[in-house]
């Protein structure tokens, strides 16, 4: 099981020499992977009472492509997920041609993890309808695809239509596409269809246990091989007594896990010294 971390984007700021530091820090700790969040706005609350999200536009976000091209700049071994990227407000071709980029700027270390998002207040400022999203999702992987894998293509669908037409560079090897969500029987029969790996929301893990279950009867049902698709996990280090740290990275691995990322939001830290220092504590007691 591979060792990974969240991005702090709440506690470090955008000063980029603290961020090479972040980074730099994460290889030097041993960590296979760095995985972000991705929101392109933030609600303002003054005319929403009624708000539930849990971010809003006083919670800072860096574009992922953006920071994710900066950091394959000053890292040689840490692989670069988003988790997630929420795909359907997007122009598809232009994701395809920003991941294959990346992709080949980072040496083939890139994870392109998507879904739907929740936030339709994106959507309407991105000029998406938030109520097909699910639908422009599935048709969205398929022709990132194609696009990754031909020099040319043809492809009509509901959302999209491409005629003769190809990215150059294309990528080697394509992105693996991993999807996140999963809280609904639709999501999870989607994700056991398409996806290279599995992005798991946080659950209990007796819960967790159930759905992991869930997924692989389903993966089957598709004659899908369950064990090729990845499992990528977190643990919350804010929310997990320390003395369960090790034996919650155990569960996780014996449940298949491929993947385990290390959150340290709320814990207070606002330092890459502070982050790096309680994420190599956490190593010593995970490992």
């Amino acid at each position: 099981m591979k060792l990974g971390a969240v991005f702090p984007h709440q506690q470090i700021g955008s000063d980029p020499d603290r961020l090479r530091a972040y980074a730099l820090g994460l290889e030097e700790l041993g960590l296979s992977q760095l995985v972000a969040y991705d929101h392109v706005l933030g609600a303002g609350l003054g005319n929403r009472p009624d708000w539930s999200g849990p971010y809003s536009q006083v919670d800072a976000f860096h574009e992922p492509f953006t920071l994710f091209s900066f950091f394959a700049a000053v890292t040689e071994t840490l692989e670069l997920a988003t988790c997630i990227l929420i795909l359907p407000q997007r122009q598809t071709a232009l994701v395809a041609k920003q991941a294959a980029e990346l992709q080949i700027l980072c040496k083939g270390r890139f994870r392109l993890g998507v879904g739907t998002g929740w936030n339709e207040v994106e959507y309407e400022a991105l000029a998406v309808p938030f109520d097909r999203r699910g639908a422009r999702f599935e048709e969205q992987i398929s022709l990132l695809r194609a696009l990754w894998t031909n020099e040319l293509v043809s492809f009509e669908g509901q959302f999209h239509r491409v005629v003769d037409a190809g990215l150059n560079p294309l990528p080697e090897p394509p992105p693996e596409i991993w999807l996140g969500g999963g809280s609904t029987k639709r999501a999870l029969d989607r994700i056991a269809r398409l996806a290279d790996g599995w992005m798991m929301p946080w659950r209990p893990l007796d819960v967790a246990r159930t759905e992991i279950e869930d997924f692989r009867r389903l993966a089957e049902s598709h004659g899908r091989d369950p064990g090729s698709i990845g499992l990528e996990v977190r643990l919350y280090l804010g929310r997990t007594p320390r003395e369960q740290w090790h034996e919650e990275a155990e569960t996780w691995a014996e449940l298949g896990a491929t993947r385990l990322d290390l959150v340290t939001e709320g814990l207070g830290l606002t330092t890459v010294t502070e982050q790096l220092e309680t994420l190599d504590d956490a190593l010593g007691v995970v490992r």
